[in-house]
């Protein structure tokens, strides 16, 4: 998920005082503590189902059927996570000004923009019979829950307000809210072309977003790609530089590390000592407390199913049961596009469809806001989707995207939980209409696959990167691609697959899955150890998962120390010591390692330098525009290694490329510096600068309190995007799991936090240590600490 929104922190500054004037005192908190122990009454549950909790808090839910496994599961995560869950509703819905004030609204409108809490019925209208089942199921339990436990979390007590009961839909808005998460994001990439599409020429255009890098070159076996690195277009660079006008902000930065991506990879039983098929699986997101997954392990006739489940879902989101395993990557594509829409200059009600103007449909949304007057809006609907809020190029536009499809959203991969086989699992997952994902599969029987789930659009007229007029019928999507066109890959030669959202389809690909991908150093690096090893394990994959080589700062590491060179160091023998520095950088991203802080920031440095002076157009054109995209380095490094005199960078400051490189090297060193005063620069480790940041969100309101409701701030190995071990103060794998589906009980799964929501809990911080460290933790659910038995009413 994302990291936590500003309306969340703000908002609740001004309960901060309040929460201490009120004598916000141990005894609130431990009123709320969930029982775990006893016998309840089950609305609807068909014999009695029971839930054994394990030491660490993690649930072992045996049931008679797989509805009522959904009916306890819903009732045992409102026991653990109600608030989050809660919250997570609220923000799919557009409904967090009602608890959080006018710092939310920014929140709402985008959401109310979309329609998700209107688009919901009809989505579950739609669902097969059985899958409404599970949700109304799941539905039930947690209001089972609501209705016999009135001690509410504390959060609900701090915010004064409790909370409704669950519906059906509400699991699929949790639903929509992870598909924003993963692919709402294509709307900025679609913006930024656009704009640079129309005031940069198209050679600099097609230079400045490429679809490939070295790594992913090297994947993909060089074979050619729909936006291919381009020489540089030196002569039409030159022009942009001539006419351009000092910016005082910058208008290039690095891409954000922190996009929602995942590693996974399979090895089949030719890796293994014993032919086992083993699948690894370690999903990136923001960190947050409670962390987002919640582990349990299901048991009804014929299934054992173990794995993460999203709270708010009745399903596991990756996992295995006793035949198939089963793990998901961000398949990191463009499933939405922006309309440009033609308005009747004679009625402002009216825009173009074909020869003809049609009306638009209006949507009267009405945004509650705690301590304020009501916010009413009208949300424009065409045939293709809600008007946009913001315009695009002073044009408005459309937007048509998968998650907006009441008829392209469904739960089907919670059918996974069920499968017998991987020919089955496929086609699940093929069938499946959620976020588009990789899916990669190891089954009981030694045998890998790795195929694509959710709805992909079948484009016309267009490959989606840029918007257009839709108008004429010339452009557009007809329908989705059928399941049998899905791309799958069974059992490779190469005994392994891997998925780390890089780019896998060139431009012979029958269809458009996007347009930049993320680099492909993660299943670079992940494809070299793999086939480095004869055999594999669970615990050589588990090791794989902490691998801190970061072979992509190298070029970064060698260029600085170029710009050290020997005349430059005798006539500036203080940048001796930031020459040794960079020379005793171990080319990992460990705690003790040295070098790191400074070349993470010279590479951003140079993105921004190197960049800005050729987009000024861009930035007149919208005002808001920056230039982030996610294979930079390939025309960055272009310009470093070429050095055309001629597209030099600040001329007036610099004579040479090298002088430039220089003066980089150093503000880099400067900004590193300033943010660790107390530390010299031989003591700059990366670990004082990578420290865990997971906090509660409450903290933030109330400081004296961060001790108790947030973890405990420790330096961290691993880094951002360029790492095979994702980590960040909030950002990384929000879970590691290591599994083969015929030996489950020597599966490996930890993740950052723990199981409860509650700050007293044992199990609220229990698991961080495990994470933090990269130790193992056992998958399967442990010896029973606490017993609840639940019964039909």
């Amino acid at each position: 998920m994302a990291k936590p929104k500003k309306w969340l922190s703000v908002g609740l500054g001004s309960i901060g005082l309040l929460v201490v004037a009120g004598g916000f005192g141990y005894r609130w908190w431990l009123q709320s503590l969930p029982t775990l122990d006893g016998e309840y009454k089950l609305a609807k549950l068909s014999a009695p189902a029971s839930v054994d909790t394990d030491s660490h808090g993690i649930p072992l839910i045996n049931a008679n059927n797989r509805i009522d496994a959904a009916r306890v599961l819903g009732y045992v995560t409102a026991r653990d996570r109600l608030f989050q869950m809660d919250l997570m509703r609220r923000k799919s819905a557009g409904r967090l000004a009602e608890i959080f004030g006018e710092m939310a609204i920014k929140s709402d409108l985008l959401s109310r923009t979309y329609g998700f809490n209107v688009r919901v019925q009809q989505i579950l209208s739609k669902q097969p019979a059985v899958h409404r089942q599970y949700l109304e199921a799941y539905a039930e339990g947690i209001n089972s829950y609501l209705q016999q436990n009135p001690a509410l979390p504390f959060e609900f007590k701090v915010l004064g307000y409790h909370p409704e009961p669950w519906q059906a839909e509400d699991c699929l808005l949790v639903v929509l809210g992870m598909f924003e998460n993963l692919t709402a994001w294509a709307e900025q990439s679609e913006r930024t072309l656009s704009i640079m599409d129309q005031t940069l020429p198209s050679e600099v255009l097609a230079f400045l977003t490429p679809d490939s890098d070295r790594f992913t070159d090297d994947l993909m076996r060089y074979t050619k790609s729909l936006r291919p690195p381009q020489s540089i277009p030196v002569p039409a660079m030159q022009t942009l530089l001539a006419g351009n006008t000092p910016s005082l902000r910058s208008l290039a930065k690095a891409p954000d590390e922190t996009l929602a991506g995942s590693n996974a990879w399979a090895v089949s039983g030719s890796k293994t000592g014993d032919g086992r098929a083993i699948l690894a699986n370690d999903m990136h997101l923001g960190i947050r407390v409670p962390n987002i997954w919640y582990r349990v392990e299901l048991q009804y006739p014929e299934v054992r199913a173990v794995g993460l489940n999203l709270p708010g879902t009745p399903f596991l989101v990756s996992g295995s049961n006793q035949h198939v395993a089963w793990g998901v990557t961000n398949l990191s594509g463009d499933f939405l596009d922006l309309v440009k829409l033609e308005i009747n200059p004679d009625n402002s009600g009216q825009y173009r469809v074909g020869d003809h103007w049609q009306d638009f449909q209006e949507r009267h949304e009405t945004i509650q806001i705690k301590s304020s007057e009501p916010k009413a809006l009208t949300i424009r609907e065409t045939q293709w989707g809600p008007v946009a809020a913001q315009p695009l190029l002073g044009q408005p536009v459309a937007i048509h995207w998968v998650a907006l499809d009441t008829d392209a959203v469904n739960i089907g991969i919670a059918d996974l939980e069920g499968s017998t086989s991987l020919n089955e699992s496929l086609a699940i997952a093929k069938r499946a209409g959620g976020p588009q994902l990789n899916v990669l599969l190891a089954d009981e029987r030694g045998h890998i696959a790795w195929t694509l789930t959710g709805k992909i659009p079948r484009r016309f007229g267009g490959d989606g990167a840029i918007s257009h007029s839709w108008v004429d019928g010339k452009t557009g999507w007809q329908e989705y691609v059928r399941p049998d066109e899905i791309p799958q890959s069974v059992d490779p030669t190469e005994g392994f697959l891997v998925s780390a959202n890089d780019r896998r389809f060139a431009a012979d690909f029958p269809f458009v899955i996007g347009h930049q991908f993320v680099n492909g150093y993660r299943a670079y690096r992940i494809n070299q150890r793999l086939k480095q090893a004869a055999a594999h394990s669970e615990w050589s994959l588990f090791n794989l998962q902490q691998d801190t080589q970061t072979e992509f700062y190298e070029y970064y590491q060698q260029l600085a120390l170029k710009a050290l060179s020997p005349d430059v160091l005798a006539q500036q023998p203080e940048l001796i010591a930031l020459r040794d520095y960079l020379i005793s950088w171990n080319g990992r991203a460990d705690i003790a390692s040295l070098g790191l802080p400074i070349l993470i920031e010279f590479r951003k440095q140079l993105i921004d330098s190197v960049f800005t002076p050729f987009l000024n157009a861009s930035k007149q054109a919208d005002k808001n525009f920056v230039y982030n995209w996610n294979y930079v380095d390939t025309p960055l490094q272009a310009l470093l290694t070429e050095k055309p005199t001629q597209l030099l960078p600040e001329p007036a400051q610099h004579k040479t490329w090298d002088q430039f490189i220089l003066a980089q090297l150093a503000t880099s060193a400067s900004t590193v510096m300033s943010r660790h005063p107390d530390v010299s620069l031989t003591d700059l480790t990366w670990g004082k600068q990578n420290i865990v940041g997971h906090s509660h969100p409450f903290s933030k309101a109330v400081p004296l309190l961060s001790s108790v409701l947030d973890m405990p701030h420790q330096s961290l190995a691993g880094c951002g995007g360029f790492c095979v071990r994702v980590t960040g103060p909030d950002f990384g794998a929000s879970e590691r799991l290591v599994v083969s589906p015929g030996h489950l009980s020597e599966g490996i799964l930890h993740m950052p936090g723990g199981q409860s929501g509650h700050p007293l809990s044992g199990y609220y911080k229990d698991q961080q240590s495990f994470w933090v460290e990269g130790l193992p933790m056992p998958l399967m659910t442990g010896k029973p600490q606490h017993k609840l038995v639940l019964k039909p009413e």
